[in-house]
């Protein structure tokens, strides 16, 4: 039997997981696995500027392309709690991620070394398993138990984190036999699909909600195929948007109190049996519960035994992977026949041509509705959008268009500031043929800003775009409820800037410092011209390029805390040119 160190153990287990990217930064505790990545060269490592922003990078990357998992790599003590925010965000939107941290030695670990900290029981609460490996004979256990976890069930995070004197132990261990362990994920049985089959066919207005586990699954043709076969309008969960394209006849429109569109609001409302797969029933979808449920069957899949019912227990419930469903509900529901959906489809269609948000505004400083128009137009369905939280974000789902699955990237529950960078860069890795565009506000491009170096010094390229109002918007609108504007305000008078006015931090000086080009924009009129040259430049240079636009300081936009209660701070459009990109035009 070959001897080997650990480390080298660990690093050839991951080769044969089909890991090929790494993020992280190393450090004195974690150097022998650095070694042991050095002697096996065939893992790509981007060395991140900050922790967290590696533990970003491994959640983007895992995000792009089914079956990806990263990886994100870090030292003792500070660099795993570094991490924290990265895990949480990957476990709340159920990302299968490992994360590696180095060790003080075993016999020290009670002993509050330099940088020694129980990470394994930090980390536990945002993770399906976080362990301190002990022995070195555990090791390669350990990572097939961490694979096996990370595939099986609700995917999510692990944290494997191996002390000094373990990673250098030489054990025994035979690469070439090592195989993956087998993946569990529950299937719903044919009486099952039959028994919601009987639910939806009976109803008159029925819908599809299409969470997250659709897209995660990797199971979005299938839902396309069944919502045609059914002739059922399909609702797209924040995080299942682009599993049915934008400008699809049955594509109902989002629902929910924020990233949300007026008629898919509306056709929800009018539903009356409601199919939820892959979903969280999340409060900014649903709202208050007594709104959201009223009147309406619901049927609630998920893969997860304890989500079923965690929020409201549902009408009827299957514990099913999201794509098994699909699949088992599309051979029985081609054995039947189904009524005829076409004037509840006209219906929905019919809102979705007609209660459509105002985008074309010329106003200057550039209002952002009018910022997401040009995106429409100069963008096309290849686009991979990645974004966080924010005012931001959320005009950015009511008003971009999203075609494709994991086109759409966001940080949907965590939603934590300066993920959008770290994460873009990810995705920039794990596709590096992709238009990537990144979407933020000022604060949170300002929080992992360190990042664009990342991809200056890895050729990584993406287009940043940065909504600039020098606010920090979301908060500032929801404290409207307390009659303040406190504590919000980014703004000052820059002494290096002059010509910024009131706008603060010139980012456009700090991404060029960072290796980075960058563009600003005033005039609504300039953004497609700036827009190509972002897209110039990416393609000369092999660098991110940040597009900064200058946007009106204090932008409310439309929410509320019911469904059939969101107030709308604009107005409505009511021509063809109010909305000029919308997927169904309005009337001239």
């Amino acid at each position: 039997m070959e001897r080997m160190r650990a480390v080298d153990a660990a690093v050839a287990i991951l080769r044969r997981e089909g890991i090929s990217h790494l993020f992280g930064v190393p450090g004195a505790a974690i150097n022998p696995f650095y070694d042991a990545v050095r002697r096996d060269g065939s893992l790509q490592h981007v060395l991140a500027r900050h922790v967290e922003g590696a533990a970003h990078m491994a959640d983007g990357y895992t995000r792009t392309t089914a079956g990806n998992i990263g990886v994100c790599v870090g030292t003792s003590g500070p660099a795993g709690t570094d991490m924290v925010t990265g895990l949480y965000a990957a476990a709340a939107d159920s990302v299968p991620m490992l994360a590696i941290t180095g060790q003080t030695p075993v016999a020290r670990l009670h002993k509050e070394d330099f940088q020694a900290v129980d990470i394994a029981a930090i980390a536990a609460p945002v993770t399906k398993w976080a362990v301190t490996v002990r022995e070195p004979g555990q090791v390669p256990g350990a990572f097939a138990q961490a694979f096996h976890l990370m595939r099986s069930g609700r995917p999510g995070p692990v944290l494997i984190d191996l002390p000094l004197d373990v990673q250098l132990a030489e054990i025994a261990f035979d690469v070439d036999t090592y195989a993956p362990l087998p993946v569990h994920r529950p299937a719903a049985t044919r009486a099952q699909a039959e028994k919601v089959l009987d639910l939806l066919d009976a109803a008159e207005r029925p819908i599809i909600v299409a969470g997250g586990g659709i897209v995660g699954a990797d199971a979005c043709a299938e839902l396309v195929e069944l919502a045609e076969l059914l002739d059922v309008p399909v609702v797209p969960t924040l995080m299942g948007w682009g599993s049915i394209p934008d400008d699809h006849p049955l594509m109902a429109g989002m629902a929910g109190l924020q990233t949300a569109h007026r008629y898919g609001n509306a056709t929800l409302l009018a539903s009356d049996v409601v199919l939820g797969i892959g979903n969280r029933w999340a409060n900014r979808h649903t709202g208050g519960l007594g709104v959201y449920r009223a009147g309406r069957t619901f049927v609630h899949v998920d893969i997860e035994p304890t989500q079923v019912g965690r929020v409201f227990a549902p009408d009827y419930g299957v514990v099913s992977d999201a794509g098994a469903f699909l699949r088992e509900m599309l051979a029985a529901a081609r054995g039947r026949a189904h009524p005829d959906r076409g004037a509840w489809v006209r219906e929905c269609a019919g809102r979705k041509g007609a209660m459509q948000r105002r985008t074309h505004f010329d106003d200057m400083p550039i209002k952002p509705q009018r910022v997401y128009e040009e995106c429409n137009r100069a963008f096309g369905p290849d686009t991979r959008y990645v974004t966080t939280i924010g005012l931001s974000q959320i005009a950015a789902a009511q008003f971009l268009h999203v075609q494709r699955p994991r086109h759409w990237i966001n940080a949907g529950q965590a939603g934590p500031l300066g993920w959008t960078a770290p994460a873009a860069l990810g995705v920039c890795a794990a596709d590096p043929d992709a238009f990537v565009v990144a979407v933020s506000g000022d604060y949170d491009f300002q929080f992992m800003i360190e990042e664009l170096a990342v991809g200056a010094q890895f050729n990584l390229p993406y287009l940043h775009l940065v909504l600039n109002n020098s606010y920090l918007g979301l908060i500032r609108q929801s404290q409207r409820a307390f009659d303040m504007d406190y504590c919000v305000q980014l703004g000052f008078d820059n002494i290096n800037a002059p010509g910024l006015g009131k706008y603060g931090v010139d980012h456009v000086a700090v991404a060029e410092g960072l290796g980075c080009k960058a563009l600003r924009v005033t005039d609504p009129r300039e953004l497609p011209g700036a827009f190509a040259t972002a897209r110039k430049l990416m393609a000369v240079h092999r660098v991110p390029v940040v597009v900064e636009v200058i946007c009106e300081r204090v932008t409310n936009v439309a929410m509320g805390t019911e469904i059939d209660a969101v107030q709308e701070f604009e107005e409505l459009a009511t021509t063809r040119a109010d909305a000029p990109t919308a997927t169904i035009p309005l009337p001239a």
